[in-house]
Parts: structure tokens; C-alpha cells; sequence
């Protein structure tokens, strides 16, 4: 079991890192883009970027999970690339098209999703939509070729030429939303260019044979995450339509702040498939996935925990002061977030039947809980209602997908341990929070004691198996200092 949590730490690090580096620099700059972006500048920006994440899921047709899936089916090297030739021409074309489209047709799109006229954001959208499709889809074939030290390479240097090129439109030309959404996708472009000249082989034309199956595995798996990211879209619409933009630029600093927890589902959501499809036995597997769950729900628990008790400061540090009501919605997008990561483990459990059809009658309902708890809970809490109404879907989402998938892989989950870490991190920090000050050192240093106190709660209340804190500090002493067998990759 060390072996499995090793790898997926290991593999969730390296496809990581650049995302890491992405956060901290990201929450370095917000002092800076919060002082140069009005609050409705920020909030357009992020539903331009979250439209495109949209978009691209359906342009994708699921081509990238079938790829993924498709590619552990196969073990012969030329159907592999034949297969990711497949994959990869197709989108091109796709998203191709997509794109010419979408900036051709930019002031009808403009006032139909911002409701005002702002065609050059939405046509540096258009570059963001071609450019994010197709990368994703090449960092796929990293991740499945398991080169994590290219994948690395490449994010960084989009991390780079992002920073770089943000700054120069944000801050020195003062261009607003059209800069922040045009320097985060004219450096995707670039490097998804560089990546396709050095996956060139992997470029063609598509295969027929390759391609049906392809659209069989992959397309029904849209609906379902469309659906499930609709619930995240939603939210930033129904607030910049049905509010103002300037809510839903609070709103989306507050999915900014959350970025740890952001961070550690997307890190579980690329290292995760591959982990769980190459397990061949059935029982093993149901094992790791149950064991598994039950470190990710500890682990987000504390994240959360800590933003819930001290996400204030945390919103005074990074954010000018025009943007410190962030914080109402902080704690419960990043609850939101980690119910999101559960979710992608009973995803993973239906792929792994080969069933994905169930997944959207999940993702639906979580969807109509979401815009109804919209509906009633926005106009009297603000953009606190809009984090509650993401829990609330999520909540109703994992509860029907479990209940749509269970039966046919059954994992025996942890029940008693994830309730125990329910109870015990989500009591102290729920009295934490209403009992302790909201601001001043004494509010900070009690809270942070509370923080400090749940792993400790965790040991008083036994929570930790014999021999499972031994195998923690077994683990992170060896990450401190390379294998043998391990010094080879590092260069």
C-alpha cells in the first residue's frame, strides 16, 4: 500500500510542480493585478477563462480519457502512437474550427455571454480555447509515457512566459481583462507548439479503426463533465449576470485564494487515472482505492480546516483591500474543491467497469441543486450563498454517484475513519471559527493553535492504524534523499 501512496505522490508531484509554482507565483502577483484590475475587469477575465475550460470539454469529445484509458488496453508501441495520432489530429481539427468561429463571430458572443460588448477579450478567448484543447491533450501523452521530467520542463517554461507576458499586459499596458486572458493563452500557444515539434511523430492523420472506439468510451463521459463543471461556471455567470461583475470577480479571488486545495485535486485528478487503471487485480485495486480515499479526505480536511480558520489574513495579505470580502465564499469553495477530488474517485471506479453512461445522471443532479440553491441562497447571503450552493452540490452529486456505482465495482471504504476525520477536523475548526476573534494577533495565534491542534486530536482519538505513522516517516525521510534505483531519472 506505501508503494501505491508513494507513486501517486511521486508521479502527483513531478505533473504538479509547475502548477505549484504557478500558485505561489500567482499569489505573489495578486497584490499587484488586484491593485491594476477593477473587481468587474477580474470577474470578466475569469468567466472568459472559465468558458473556455468549458468549452474545450466538449470540443475534446472525450478523445483525452479514451486516449488514457485506450492506451493501457495496448502495450504494442506503434498502435499506441497510432492511437495518439488519432487523438491528436482530431482535435486539431476540431478545435481549429472551433476557434475561427468563436473570433469571427466575437461581438454576438460577447454580448450574449457578458452581456456587454467586448469582442478582443473574447477573441484572446478564442487563442485560449485552440491553444488549452490541444495542450491538455499533449500533456496527456506525457503522463501516460510517464515522462514527468518533460512535462515538467514544459510547464514551467508556460509558467514563465505566462508570468512574463501578464505582467507586461496588466501592469505596463494596463489592457485589463483582455491582457490577463491573452498573456495566460499566448504562452500556451507557444509551448504547444514547441511540445508538437517534439512529439512529431505522434502528429497525422487520424485513424478511422482507432477513432470509433474512441468516441464510444469517450463521448459518453461529456455530459457528465460537462455537467460537472457546469457547476463551476454557473456560479461565476449567474453571479456576473444575475449580481454584477464585481461579485463575480470576489467570487473568483476566493477560487483563487483556495488554490491549495485546488491545487491537490488537480494533482489527484492527473496522477489518479493512471494509478487506478494500471492496478490489474480487482481486489488490490478496491483496496488502494478505498485506502487511498480515506488519506485524500485527511489531507483536504486539514487544507480546508486551515483556510477556514485563517482564510481573513489570508485574504488581507494577497488582495488589495477593495477585494477583502473575498473571504465569505473562501471556506466553502475550497470545501467545494475537495468534495470535487471524492468525486473522481468514483469516476474512476465506473471507467474501471468500463461504464462512464452513469455519470452524468450524477453530475445532473448535482447541477439542478446547484442553480436552485443559486436561486435561493445568493440574494440574501451574497457570494457566500454561491460557495454554499457549490458544497450543497457536490454533496447531492457524490451521494448519487456512489449510489449509480457502487455495485459495480464495490470498494469497501473507510466509513468509520472518513466520519472520524468529518467529526473531529470539522468540530474543532466549526467552534474555532464562531468562538474565536476574526481579526488582531489573538484572533490569528488562537486560530492557528486550533490548526495546530487537529492532527493532535486525531492521535488522542486513535485515527492513525499501528504502523501507519511509522510508514508516513518512512516515506517522507526517503523523498528527502534519493534511491539508488532513483538517481539514474534525476538528471
Amino acid at each position: 500500500m506505501t508503494g501505491y501512496l508513494r507513486r501517486l505522490l511521486r508521479t502527483g508531484a513531478a505533473y504538479q510542480l509547475a502548477d505549484a509554482v504557478s500558485k505561489v507565483v500567482a499569489l505573489a502577483l495578486l497584490p499587484v493585478y488586484t491593485h491594476h484590475l477593477t473587481r468587474a475587469d477580474y470577474g470578466t477575465a475569469e468567466l472568459i477563462l472559465t468558458t473556455i475550460i468549458l468549452s474545450s470539454i466538449v470540443l475534446r469529445l472525450g478523445l483525452g480519457e479514451a486516449f488514457v484509458r485506450f492506451h493501457y488496453l495496448d502495450a504494442d508501441p506503434e498502435r499506441r502512437r497510432t492511437l495518439a495520432r488519432t487523438a491528436i489530429g482530431t482535435l486539431l481539427a476540431i478545435t481549429t474550427v472551433a476557434a475561427l468561429l468563436v473570433a469571427v463571430f466575437a461581438d454576438p458572443v460577447s454580448r450574449a455571454l457578458l452581456g456587454t460588448e467586448q469582442a478582443d477579450v473574447v477573441r484572446a478567448g478564442a487563442l485560449g480555447l485552440w491553444a488549452f484543447t490541444n495542450l491538455e491533450l499533449v500533456y496527456a501523452l506525457l503522463r501516460v509515457e510517464e515522462r514527468a521530467r518533460d512535462f515538467a520542463i514544459a510547464s514551467l517554461i508556460n509558467v514563465g512566459l505566462t508570468v512574463l507576458l501578464t505582467v507586461l499586459l496588466v501592469v505596463v499596458a494596463d489592457q485589463g481583462a483582455f491582457g490577463l486572458v491573452l498573456g495566460n493563452y499566448a504562452a500556451s500557444a507557444v509551448v504547444l507548439l514547441g511540445l508538437w515539434w517534439v512529439e512529431r511523430d505522434a502528429i497525422g492523420l487520424p485513424s478511422r479503426p482507432q477513432l470509433a472506439p474512441m468516441l464510444r468510451f469517450g463521448l459518453p463521459t461529456v455530459p457528465a463533465e460537462v455537467s460537472v463543471f457546469l457547476i463551476f461556471f454557473v456560479d461565476r455567470l449567474w453571479l456576473y449576470r444575475a449580481e454584477s461583475p464585481d461579485d463575480a470577480g470576489l467570487y473568483s479571488l476566493s477560487v483563487k485564494l483556495a488554490g491549495i486545495v485546488v491545487f491537490t485535486v488537480r494533482a489527484f485528478q492527473l496522477a489518479w487515472p493512471p494509478l487506478a487503471f494500471s492496478i490489474a487485480d480487482d481486489a488490490e485495486a478496491a483496496r488502494v482505492y478505498a485506502r487511498i480515499t480515506t488519506y485524500y479526505v485527511l489531507f483536504t480536511g486539514l487544507v480546508v480546516a486551515g483556510i477556514a480558520l485563517l482564510g481573513r489574513w489570508l485574504v488581507r495579505i494577497f488582495a488589495a483591500p477593495e477585494f477583502y470580502a473575498a473571504h465569505e465564499a473562501l471556506t466553502w469553495v475550497a470545501l467545494g474543491w475537495a468534495l470535487y477530488g471524492l468525486f473522481l474517485v468514483l469516476v474512476a471506479m465506473a471507467a474501471r467497469a468500463q461504464v462512464t453512461v452513469r455519470n452524468a445522471p450524477a453530475a445532473l443532479c448535482g447541477l439542478a441543486v446547484n442553480v436552485v440553491l443559486l436561486v435561493v441562497l445568493v440574494p440574501p447571503l451574497g457570494i457566500a450563498g454561491a460557495g454554499l450552493a457549490l458544497v450543497g452540490a457536490y454533496a447531492v452529486m457524490l451521494v448519487a454517484m456512489w449510489a449509480l456505482t457502487h455495485s459495480l465495482f464495490p470498494v469497501a471504504f473507510e466509513w468509520a475513519r472518513l466520519a472520524q476525520v468529518v467529526v473531529v477536523v470539522g468540530g474543532l475548526t466549526a467552534a474555532g471559527e464562531l468562538l474565536l476573534p476574526t481579526d488582531g494577533a489573538a484572533g490569528f495565534v488562537t486560530r492557528a493553535l486550533v490548526l495546530a491542534a487537529l492532527p493532535v486530536a486525531l492521535v488522542a482519538t486513535r485515527f492513525f492504524r499501528p504502523g501507519e505513522l511509522r510508514a508516513a516517516r518512512g516515506l517522507l525521510s526517503r523523498r528527502s534523499r534519493p534511491a539508488p534505483s532513483e538517481a539514474p531519472s534525476a538528471g
